[in-house]
C-alpha cells in the first residue's frame, strides 16, 4: 500500500513542480511548500490530539539554523490554515521533509510570540522535520501511567541524591518558588531580558557526577532563540534565564521535576527523575 501512497506522491510532485517559485520544492496545501527527504514504510498518520516525537529544525531562507533538537509535542488544530501542524499532518512515521512556511503566522500564532529580528516580516522560513514515533491520546497516556507505577518510588531517591551533592558541595543557597537554585558567577551589566527577545546564549549542562551531556562550548556554536517560545529550552532553564542580563555568567541546578521531568529526555540521554546543573552565559540580548 505504501508504494502505491509512494508513486501517487512522484506523480504528484512531478504534475505541480512549475508552480513552485522555491527550486527543489513543490507546491502543497494552504501556501506550503515541500522537499521529501525519506519515506518511510508506514502509512499511518498523525490525528489532531495525538502525540508527535519528531526531530526539529528551523532555518532562515538563507539556510541559517536557529533551531535544532528532538521534541514530542501534541498535535493541536489550529485555525491558521499554513500552520506547522499541517506540515506534520502531511507525514508519517519515518518519513522526512522539509517545509517552506509563513514565518510571521508560525512566530505570531503558533508560538504566539513577535517575530525575531533576524526573520523580516512578511517572510518565509523552513522547517526540516523526521518523524519518529505517533502515539494516540490513549497510548501515551498508558505508557505515562505504566511508566510513572514502575518509577514511583525514584522521586524520593533523586531528592536523596541532590540533597547530599548540596551539603558535599557547600551550596547553601535558597531555591526559587519552583526549586531553583541560582549561583551567579560573573555579574551582567547588560539589558534584562523579555518574553520575545532574541537571546545568544553559550551553555554547557552537566550531571550532579560532572558528566558533561551537552556543551555549545565544546560545539563551538553558541545557541540562539527567542526567549518565552515554545520548544526552545526546558522549563527550568526558562525561568533561569529570565533571571539572567546580558554579559551575566551563572551557575543552575534544575531539579528534574524543571528539567525533564518523570519520563528523560527522548533522546535517552537524560534519565528520568535526574536533577541537572547548567552553566549559561548570555552573550547577546536583542
Amino acid at each position: 500500500m505504501k508504494k502505491y501512497t509512494i508513486l501517487f506522491i512522484l506523480i504528484f510532485v512531478f504534475s505541480c513542480s512549475s508552480n513552485s517559485p522555491y527550486p527543489g520544492f513543490k507546491k502543497g496545501k494552504h501556501r506550503i511548500y515541500y522537499q521529501l527527504h525519506k519515506i518511510g514504510e508506514s502509512s499511518e498518520k498523525a490525528n489532531y490530539g495525538d502525540y508527535i516525537t519528531a526531530d526539529i529544525v528551523y532555518k532562515t531562507m538563507k539556510d541559517s539554523v536557529f533551531f535544532v533538537g528532538r521534541r514530542k509535542l501534541q498535535l493541536l488544530k489550529r485555525d491558521a490554515k499554513g500552520s506547522i501542524e499541517v506540515c506534520f499532518k502531511m507525514l508519517t512515521i519515518d518519513d522526512s521533509a522539509t517545509f517552506i512556511i509563513s514565518a510571521d503566522e508560525f512566530f505570531n500564532e503558533t508560538l504566539e510570540s513577535s517575530l525575531p529580528d533576524f526573520i523580516p516580516p512578511m517572510s518565509k522560513m523552513m522547517v526540516s522535520l523526521n518523524i519518529i514515533e505517533i502515539q494516540t491520546q490513549i497510548e501515551y497516556r498508558n505508557e505515562k501511567e505504566a511508566f510513572l507505577n514502575w518509577i514511583e518510588d525514584f522521586g524520593e531517591y533523586e531528592k536523596i541524591i541532590l540533597k547530599q551533592f548540596l551539603q558535599e558541595k557547600k551550596i547553601e543557597v535558597k531555591p526559587s518558588g519552583s526549586g531553583l537554585l541560582y549561583l551567579m558567577i560573573k555579574e551582567g551589566t547588560g539589558k534584562n531580558i523579555e518574553i520575545g527577545d532574541t537571546i545568544t546564549i553559550n551553555y554547557e549542562g552537566k550531571f550532579l557526577n560532572g558528566k558533561f551531556f551537552d556543551s555549545t562550548i565544546r560545539r563551538n556554536q553558541p545557541f540562539q532563540f527567542v526567549y518565552g517560545t515554545e520548544w526552545q529550552v526546558v522549563e527550568g532553564l526558562e525561568e533561569a534565564i529570565g533571571m539572567m542580563k546580558e554579559g551575566e555568567k551563572s551557575l543552575f541546578i534544575l531539579p528534574s521535576d524543571l528539567a525533564f521531568g518523570t519520563k528523560g529526555s527522548s533522546t535517552g540521554i537524560i534519565p528520568p527523575f535526574t536533577s541537572l546543573i547548567f552553566e549559561v552565559e548570555i552573550l547577546a540580548v536583542n
